[in-house]
């Protein structure tokens, strides 16, 4: 099982390197592993990898890319068709810069207990990620800083933005307001402890960090768009962990506290069509991006100039639908019609 599973994933790893020739030049960004300290709840000396990559040009915005539940970093920037799937790749090419980091927990970032970790922690955690940028530690200079999140991540993102009113602009994926119960089940049916994981388990985790139960990403995070085998698969072998307290309070900011109303910078909110724990007729209205527009702006106010944007035909993860260039072209145009340069 662990060889076929070793074996899986390294398939999937040569997969996504071997880029033609146009998709390898297409990708001239250059890109750079970078660890920063912190203090998690401003006692504990920890460490936040994140990956730096700017345009040849440069950039005089960079955009904070924070991960979801049971994602990491990888999730930003897809090594399985990268001209399709590649959020960074994308903002790259638009002219931004892009710095994704592993939240506390996950990728090669420290693991810390995970009792310690919740989304306000985490919230402060990329406070002083931000702070680090502006002050140059990452040997790079912007004068601008876009927070953007997926899922969990947007609600870390919400929580920064809210809270510490030092980024520029806002991107929220993959989180709304109003949940749809039945499909909100289907996800949170999906999570076992990481103890459980024929493969994660091995990691040496605090057992009651949660991942997703194998062969269920489909269902969770995909659905209704295609099942295509080659990224389904990608999907299960990047996965990673998510502390039970970022949930809760993650939770309780969706559905409880209208927190985004501290949010002072514009906000651009994307959803998938078919996101099975958001969209629905009691829930939220991802029939079209003004639907969407006209269920979430009671959350705001009018100093986020929210705008809203619905890509038709995929669940939660939308960076891996087969359209996701047209949400990519969507965040780039508002970035720049926002105020926030190239």
């Amino acid at each position: 099982m662990k060889r076929r599973a070793g074996a899986a994933f390294s398939a999937i790893l040569l997969a996504g390197s071997l880029l033609t020739p146009a998709q390898a030049q297409a990708d001239s960004a250059s890109c750079r592993d970078v660890a920063i300290p912190v203090r998690l709840a401003g006692l504990l000396p920890q460490t936040v990898h994140g990956r730096l990559c700017e345009p040849p040009q440069g950039a005089r915005t960079v955009q904070v890319l924070v991960p979801g539940a049971t994602y990491n970093s990888a999730y930003w920037d897809s090594a399985r068709t990268p001209e399709t799937h590649s959020f960074r790749l994308a903002m790259n090419k638009a002219g931004y810069a892009t710095f994704a980091i592993d939240r506390l927990g996950t990728g090669a970032s420290s693991k810390p207990p995970s009792a310690l970790l919740t989304a306000f922690t985490e919230a402060d955690v990329v406070h002083q990620v931000i702070q680090a940028i502006r002050h140059g530690d990452l040997g790079s200079r912007f004068d601008k800083v876009i927070l953007g999140g997926h899922s969990l991540g947007s609600a870390i993102t919400v929580l920064e933005a809210g809270t510490y009113h030092d980024v520029d602009g806002v991107l929220i994926t993959g989180l709304a307001h109003r949940i749809n119960p039945p499909g909100a089940l289907i996800v949170l049916g999906s999570f076992i402890p990481v103890a459980l994981d024929p493969v994660m388990s091995l990691r040496g985790l605090d057992p009651t960090y949660l991942t997703t139960r194998p062969g269920t990403r489909y269902a969770a995070f995909h659905a209704p768009g295609p099942d295509v085998p080659g990224m389904t698969a990608y999907d299960e072998a990047t996965k990673d962990v998510v502390a039970p307290g970022e949930l809760l309070d993650a939770a309780a900011l969706a559905t409880v506290l209208p927190y985004t109303r501290r949010i002072t910078v514009p906000v651009l909110v994307v959803l998938g069509g078919g996101d099975v724990g958001l969209c629905g007729p009691l829930a939220t209205d991802c029939t079209s991006s003004a639907g969407l527009r006209q269920s979430e702006a009671p959350y705001y106010s009018a100093s986020a100039r929210l705008r809203t944007y619905v890509l038709p035909g995929f669940g939660h993860s939308i960076n891996y639908a087969p359209n996701a260039p047209d949400y990519h072209r969507a965040v780039s145009q508002w970035a720049g019609t926002m105020g926030l340069p190239r």
